[in-house]
């Protein structure tokens, strides 16, 4: 079974991996099917994360098959009491933004692999087609890849060290080939929720087309509860709200 391409951000070439500082952990590459996840740990745990990887897939994907409007349907889908973990948080934090929940999957793995993974390591981060789960005991520093912008890769966020993980998510309009109904260069989206900030970054991305539309994206992702902070980068506009702290690279 395929994963639908959903409106996070992708780049066939995956540069965007060097722009997670963490050069202090083991660093290591897990891919199954349409999954790719690039890990830092405090040690090398690629055997038992493709297990985890390939069990949250098979969850997913076995959900998928009795119930196959969720991956189709690109609105909030009704509670399922008895589906996997991880399919009632796909369920619960796109409704809500106000998306379907496949707009949640590339967050939703990286969250669940990445508290797996907090068994065996204190510090893991692990990056999913741009949606990060980051738990970690010093600040880190996440740079925002905005394709085509002249602000790409000179917005820099600092990531504070926390008691729990917290989920830095990007979705972009213009780079890579996922569904979107908007045209930002990057929306990125900061929640103590993986998954709620990949769908909160593709319900903000669908609304900018133009330079214009910048505010009217900040005053919605404001309404959605659990959402820290945003940053919108059109062009060469930016905009933010909350929690946010950054240092612009010249």
């Amino acid at each position: 079974m395929v994963f639908p391409q959903t409106n996070k951000m992708e780049y066939k070439e995956r540069k965007y991996r060097n722009l997670i500082e963490g050069k202090d952990l083991i660093s290591f590459q897990i891919k199954e099917k349409e999954s790719d996840l690039f890990i830092r740990a405090d040690q090398e745990l690629s055997f038992y994360a493709r297990q985890v990887v390939s069990d949250f897939r098979k969850q997913i994907e076995n959900y998928i098959y009795s119930h196959p409007l969720f991956q189709n349907t690109l609105f909030p889908y009704s509670q399922d009491k008895k589906a996997p973990e991880i399919i009632k948080s796909m369920i619960h934090t796109t409704a809500l933004c106000g998306v379907g929940p496949m707009a949640a999957v590339a967050g939703a793995i990286a969250e669940f692999v990445g508290k797996e993974l907090l068994n065996y390591s204190s510090e893991v981060i692990v990056e999913n087609g741009g949606d990060i789960f980051i738990k970690s005991s010093k600040a880190r520093r996440v740079s925002i890849f905005a394709g085509e912008s002249p602000l790409n890769q000179r917005i820099v966020l600092r990531i504070k060290a926390q008691e729990n993980y917290c989920g830095v998510c990007t979705s972009s309009g213009t780079v890579g080939p996922s569904l979107s109904f908007g045209k930002a260069d990057a929306v990125t989206v900061i929640s103590d929720s993986v998954s709620l900030a990949d769908a909160a970054a593709t319900a903000v991305g669908n609304i900018i087309k133009t330079k214009e539309d910048i505010d009217r994206g900040l005053s919605y992702a404001q309404k959605i509860q659990g959402v820290k902070g945003v940053v919108i980068i059109k062009h060469d506009k930016m905009g933010l709200w909350g929690d946010i702290n950054f240092t612009v690279v010249k």
